[in-house]
């Protein structure tokens, strides 16, 4: 069983790192469900109460990571509310629209679009928007892959000790 329940939990990892790669997927929920799962069919045992206060904190600086990249990302280039907007509706239509290059081209596009249209901003604004959109999602991409990298090890570490 064992055997089983590290299959299950890797496979759960990989799908968490594909969110990275399509933000619709939910990352954090299927490194969550990875440990669940390791623990319904290996044991719980090894997963104590401080395992799950630390993953908790994990989760928690995820999200606002996330979050905090983006907002950084399009205000550090002068975008407004529209351009955030925008970046983010691009980031999940993108890699879905243009597969592969789609979650880069989308929320620059999304971005340039919502400072063109909403905030009516010219052309240069809305191209530094844009740019700035790139830089909170690769940044965001980054933190976030190395936390969930973070999470998995103190999982591992928590399981062989």
């Amino acid at each position: 069983m064992e055997v089983i329940g590290w299959i299950v939990t890797i496979v759960m990892f990989i799908v968490a790192f594909a969110g990275l790669v399509y933000p619709i997927i939910p990352s954090v929920i299927f490194i969550i469900a990875g440990f669940l799962l390791y623990g319904w069919i290996v044991s719980f045992e090894e997963l104590t109460w401080l395992f799950w206060v630390i993953q908790i904190l994990f989760v928690i600086l995820l999200f606002g990571a996330d979050t905090l990249a983006n907002l950084v990302g399009v205000k550090k280039f002068g975008g407004s509310k529209a351009g955030m907007w925008g970046s983010t509706i691009g980031l999940l239509v993108g890699p879905f629209v243009i597969p592969v290059a789609g979650i880069l081209i989308g929320p620059f596009i999304g971005a340039v679009l919502a400072e063109l249209i909403v905030s009516r901003s010219g052309l240069k604004q809305s191209l530094l928007t844009g740019i700035g959109s790139l830089v909170g999602f690769l940044t965001s991409f980054v933190t976030k892959g190395a936390i969930m990298l973070l999470m998995i090890g103190i999982f591992i570490f928590f399981v062989a000790i």
